[in-house]
């Protein structure tokens, strides 16, 4: 059997290399230059939802969260993803998609604001309780855990170009560029964590539809995150400290009860971007698959990538409707760019 290296120990890496180990593969290599999970994984948000904009993106992370569901407490809560429109425009969009997600088997609802988020402005809301947050670290590192049981070697500190190697599989996120000709572009964005609060059990992700502001639960205190006025390109992850009062006033009127609390903790990340925000998965050259350009949605999706990729390495061909993620659409103009995201 061909021995396989999977470059990047994140969480799509971790979840190739475990899904080639449960389909047979016994010579597997997960290499990283750090670490598992020290690079964009460590820095995730961690939500989990099926509510996009696009066919192919709902698919992925539809058929992604029953791992999630199985791995359960404390790996995932599901919380619920909460959508707010405050226009009629906003709501409008929002029900657009609840249509497509929902024929797609999604159970996505009109739902109300829960307790303690101010709805004296929304529209409406809607919402999909399989949905929630989840701890992008601890999962990536329990993939890796099983793959390694099932024979996968791990080598950290490790440039996968110099290894041995029969087939190579691209799941380096931002810097996935630099392994194969891929059209990737980092972004930086900001994850900012409150003070301590007294904080319900459970509160799901919040998401305002129109600005993109979102936060969620960690433990006893909230993240929050927002795209920059000005996108940051580059792979500089300094934090940028003017932005806190905005979010901080955004957190006050949304979730009044974290009025007067202040940003304690900041990093800052980095999404591996494509032309269209749909990642790039599948066989780019001979030997060469790619599983990467998921533009902030990677670690949800991961799941789906992981058994789709695994499969098409192993199999020669896979029962996932992987065209709309292959390279070669960028030869032409991109369609259907995925808008929703966060």
């Amino acid at each position: 059997m061909a021995r396989i290296v999977v470059a990047g120990a994140g969480a799509i890496g971790a979840s190739i290399a475990y899904h080639l180990a449960l389909r047979g593969a016994s010579d597997v290599v997960l290499a990283d230059r750090g670490e598992v999970a020290s690079g964009s994984t460590s820095k995730a948000m961690g939500g989990v939802r099926q509510q996009f904009s696009t066919e192919p993106e709902v698919r992925l992370a539809r058929d992604s969260i029953r791992f999630f569901e199985e791995l359960g407490a404390p790996f995932f809560l599901q919380v619920g993803y909460l959508f707010l429109a405050t226009t009629d425009a906003g709501l409008a969009g929002l029900e657009e998609r609840m249509e497509l997600q929902r024929s797609l088997g999604v159970p996505v609802e009109r739902a109300a604001v829960p307790a303690g988020v101010r709805d004296d402005d929304v529209l409406g809301a809607v919402a999909c309780r399989r949905d929630g947050v989840a701890d992008p670290p601890a999962v990536t590192r329990e993939l890796v855990r099983r793959a390694c049981e099932l024979g996968v070697e791990l080598h950290e500190g490790t440039d996968a170009r110099d290894l041995d190697r029969e087939v190579l599989v691209v799941a380096a996120g931002p810097w996935s560029g630099e392994l194969a000709e891929l059209p990737i572009r980092p972004l930086a964005r900001q994850l900012l964590e409150t003070e301590p609060l007294e904080l319900p059990e459970r509160l799901p992700m919040v998401v305002e539809a129109e600005t993109g502001f979102h936060f969620r639960r960690r433990g006893d205190r909230l993240v929050i995150a927002m795209a920059d006025s000005v996108p940051r390109w580059g792979t500089d992850t300094s934090v940028d400290e003017s932005v806190f009062g905005d979010r901080l006033g955004r957190l006050a009127h949304r979730y009044p009860a974290a009025a007067g609390t202040r940003i304690d903790r900041a990093s800052a990340g980095l999404y591996d971007m494509t032309p269209d925000a749909h990642p790039i998965v599948g066989r780019i050259a001979e030997g060469v698959y790619a599983a990467c350009g998921f533009s902030g949605h990677g670690f949800m999706q991961s799941p789906a990538v992981g058994a789709a990729l695994a499969e098409l390495i192993l199999e020669g061909e896979t029962s996932y409707d992987l065209s709309p993620f292959a390279l070669e659409r960028f030869e032409g103009d991109a369609v259907f760019p995925e808008t929703l995201v966060l």
